[in-house]
């Protein structure tokens, strides 16, 4: 059976969240320490483990310690004792950030290296192949995306703290954690974009930073906004989802067999954890198709060009950038079609209370959700202070409509705060077929699913305009006519029998 990870980042993707998840799920702490330790950088770091809570879950972080660290602080900073109850996250951040933010080890003098060095150092540190593939694969693609941003190659990119280090343990760790458990193939959920600044060099840079949005750019990653400020995918959780992720989006068909917390640094409004899911792959439903949308092409590089011989006996495929997007516009999504008996898809869900908006604005508030790409609107009587009568507004949406469906809340309502959350979805299989009845065709909306390997009918509805169109037209009620339209539908399957 193919063994799965799915990686479900709803805060964000690190490098140290990915070693802490790889850990959580069995990865043996001593194997990576024994592996890195091929790298012959062992004396730059400390590797250990903690056991955390995120919002009363139980999670494992996953400290790099360097030897020798002292911190770059913006002057505005206050230094913070350094200590297991506060330990600082790691600098996974534009090869020039300084700043310590959402997942990011401590920022420190570590050694500068460029590509060529780190190169040197994976391909002689006698790792499995796989490791040493998928290790190349990321670092090159971070220094495509970095070059990218300075218009410099990427064998001039310093890495400073990013490519010294931290980043090593954290790329080549994880991708040894990967190689350990056996996965041959690596799902990611969609990412959330983060909001607000970060520290650099030359002052402040926009969340998401240059290297990142280069990064999701390249493949195309779908990306939205779950409302929480701060840096949530850092260069270094980019570029190993980027590069070892074959799809995004939701969940395969797959049997769940572990699944590992990776912790974040920060307390965030909702547990700071990477979920990382391990199983097996199920049969997919009857008729299932994921549809590629990218075309891979690999960067012309001596290092690259001698193991791109062995891609092919390898089961992750590897997908190296190109920021000429006129000659390469690749996605590692993948779309999934509707012809297959049901999927599950993530959706954001929108909740507000009001109690004093008038009902014919209510009704046009649902006309603009609707326009914007809402998938539902929808309206609760409740009770609310002072006894007064109410409602609850609530709204369903793709994850990267959330913003405009938040800013039509605040824009085209009276209301002072939005809650929002992610949940997943089960959709069936529907298509649409039309029926002939005495005055004119109506198109039917047929929902089915699977059971037991057959396609079995779940519900047929009558377009609601098709009806009504007919009903204006000859003075008939519109039950009348979605009567006449759901029997003609089962006359045309050769049955009366409903």
């Amino acid at each position: 059976m193919t063994k799965l990870a799915y990686l479900d980042c709803q805060t964000g993707i690190a490098g140290d969240m990915c070693l802490g998840a790889l850990v959580a799920a069995g990865v043996p702490l001593d194997y990576l320490i024994d592996k890195l330790a091929g790298l012959g950088i062992q004396q730059e770091y400390r590797l250990w483990v903690e056991r955390v809570h995120r919002h009363g879950q139980l999670a494992t972080k996953v400290h790099v310690d360097l030897v020798g660290e002292t911190q770059h602080l913006h002057p505005e900073e206050s230094p913070r004792e350094h200590d297991h109850h506060h330990h600082h996250e790691s600098s996974e951040l534009s090869s020039e950030i300084l700043d310590q933010t959402h997942h990011h080890h401590s920022p420190v003098h570590a050694p500068t290296r460029h590509l060529p060095e780190i190169e040197q150092l994976i391909t002689a540190a006698n790792l499995p192949s796989r490791v040493v593939e998928w290790s190349l694969a990321v670092f090159r693609n971070l220094a495509v995306a970095e070059g990218a941003v300075h218009g410099i190659s990427p064998e001039e990119v310093h890495f400073h703290e990013v490519g010294a280090t931290d980043a090593l343990v954290d790329i080549v760790g994880t991708c040894l954690g990967l190689d350990w458990l056996g996965i041959d193939k690596i799902y990611c959920s969609s990412l959330p974009i983060g909001s607000g600044t970060v520290w650099a060099a030359h002052g402040r840079l926009p969340v998401p930073v240059p290297a990142v949005l280069k990064l999701w750019e390249s493949r195309q990653v779908p990306v939205y906004s779950n409302g929480i400020e701060g840096e949530l995918v850092t260069p270094t959780g980019a570029a190993l989802a980027v590069t070892l992720a074959t799809e995004f989006g939701s969940p395969p068909p797959m049997s769940i067999q572990q699944v590992g917390n990776g912790a974040g640094s920060r307390e965030l409004p909702i547990p700071n954890i990477l979920r990382l899911w391990i199983g097996e792959a199920s049969p997919r439903p009857n008729g299932l198709n994921w549809q590629r949308i990218e075309q891979q092409t690999w960067i012309n590089s001596p290092l690259v060009d001698s193991i791109s011989s062995t891609t092919n006996s390898l089961n992750i495929p590897l997908y190296n950038l190109d920021f000429n997007l006129e000659r390469n516009r690749m996605s590692g999504a993948f779309l999934e079609t509707s012809n297959h008996e049901s999927w599950q898809e993530t959706v954001c869900v929108l909740e507000t209370q009001i109690d004093d908006l008038s009902p014919q604005a209510i009704g046009y508030v649902f006309e603009v959700l609707f326009n914007a790409g809402a998938l539902d609107v929808f309206t609760q009587a409740i009770g609310m202070k002072k006894s007064r009568p109410g409602i609850l507004l609530t709204v369903i949406c793709p994850p990267e409509k959330l913003t405009v469906c938040e800013d039509i809340l605040f824009r085209e309502t009276t209301t002072l705060g939005i809650r929002h959350f992610t949940q997943q979805r089960t959709i069936l299989e529907r298509e649409i077929q039309e029926v002939q009845t005495n005055y004119g065709l109506v198109r039917i909306k047929v929902a089915s699913r699977d059971c037991d390997g057959e396609k079995v009918i779940a519900n047929i509805q009558p377009e609601y305009e098709d009806c009504a169109a007919i009903a204006r037209t000859y003075q008939l009620s519109w039950r009348e006519v979605h009567q006449m339209a759901v029997d003609a539908w089962y006359r045309q399957q050769g049955s009366v029998v409903r």
